[in-house]
């Protein structure tokens, strides 16, 4: 095993920005050796001190044996062509969500990871977020008692501007709306919090705010994982855009984690709150929000490569997410305002 860790970046578009600051935090455990892309942008890259090889084949990458794995930060419809060129050469793969545009494309990933017996880890960061990590503790220990209720809205923001941009919130390209590009953070963040057994109902909308191919807001009727009542909401136009939330009504009282924010009010009157800097990501400005989460999620995958376990966030674990947003699509009543 080399001295640190072999890597290779697919992609330089705006998902990757996260990426590169958190692999230049872990610089000393990690080898970024290639940076592969169509649309060159040196100025990315030229950060690191070490050099990184900037070259638009990726079999010019997946051909050294020094690389052990590799961040996939495209579109999603080169997801899984680009993911099985990866098995076939043995590179583990951390990918960005969503996992494919659909869900056939997206079981035909994860079952591939399984064939070849190598790591698919994906980026879901709202996961390494602190204030997500003591909520999860906080239900799973019991300290809420039994959930009676739980919601989540997502009440975000995108200019039409964003959707001009050639294949934004297309079929084609993005493989869906609101449901698969932004709010699949904060479900699947949902999914581990309270579970989600079924969709009651649905209600699937283009708002007169955007002009698109698919959806900018969902309402849905949920039954959680302990057969509970449960609520959501995801939009993108909301303008200017907020936060998104997700409250628990639990028999021992209540929680309100909003963005990377948390209080927990107990009965017995005790408060338990988290606090966090920056955005979320929820406004005109997708980039804005902090990338520590982005390189606890990397360092957790190559962790997890190293002592030969599952990562955090596997593929089995996104799958559940893209069924849910599937469900919450066939199930839904589809109106134009």
């Amino acid at each position: 095993m080399p001295e640190r860790f072999g890597m290779a970046l697919v992609g330089l578009g705006a998902a990757s920005q996260p990426h590169l600051l958190s692999l230049q935090d872990l610089s000393e455990r990690i080898d970024l050796r290639y940076a592969v892309t169509r649309h060159p942008h040196p100025d990315r890259i030229r950060p690191f001190t070490a050099p990184v090889r900037l070259v638009s084949a990726l079999d010019e990458a997946l051909n050294d044996p020094l690389v052990q794995a590799v961040i996939v930060a495209t579109p999603p419809s080169t997801h899984l062509d680009i993911c099985q060129r990866c098995f076939a050469a043995g590179k583990h793969v951390l990918l960005e969500k969503p996992l494919e545009l659909n869900l056939e494309k997206s079981k035909q990933l994860v079952s591939l990871a399984q064939q070849y017996g190598l790591h698919l880890g994906v980026v879901f960061q709202h996961r390494f977020r602190q204030a997500s990590l003591v909520l999860q503790d906080v239900l799973e220990t019991g300290r809420l008692g039994e959930v009676q209720a739980a919601s989540v809205r997502v009440p975000w923001w995108r200019s039409q501007s964003y959707y001009n941009e050639l294949g934004r919130g297309t079929l084609a390209r993005d493989g869906g709306g609101v449901l698969l590009t932004q709010a699949i953070h904060t479900l699947n963040l949902f999914q581990v919090l309270v579970g989600v057994k079924s969709v009651t109902a649905s209600l699937v909308q283009k708002t007169r705010l955007h002009q698109m191919e698919t959806e900018d807001h969902v309402s849905a009727l949920l039954v959680l994982g302990n057969g509970a009542a449960g609520d959501l909401m995801a939009t993108t136009a909301m303008y200017p855009g907020f936060p998104e939330t997700i409250e628990v009504i639990g028999t021992l009282g209540s929680a309100r984690l909003t963005g990377a924010d948390l209080q927990v009010h107990f009965l017995t009157g005790e408060l338990l709150t988290v606090r966090s800097e920056g955005g979320t990501g929820s406004g005109a400005n997708m980039m804005d929000f902090s990338h520590a989460p982005h390189r606890d999620l990397l360092t957790d995958f190559m962790d997890a490569i190293a002592q030969k376990r599952a990562p955090r966030v596997t593929g089995e674990d996104a799958l559940k997410t893209h069924l849910l947003i599937d469900a919450l699509l066939r199930k839904a009543q589809v109106s134009k305002v």
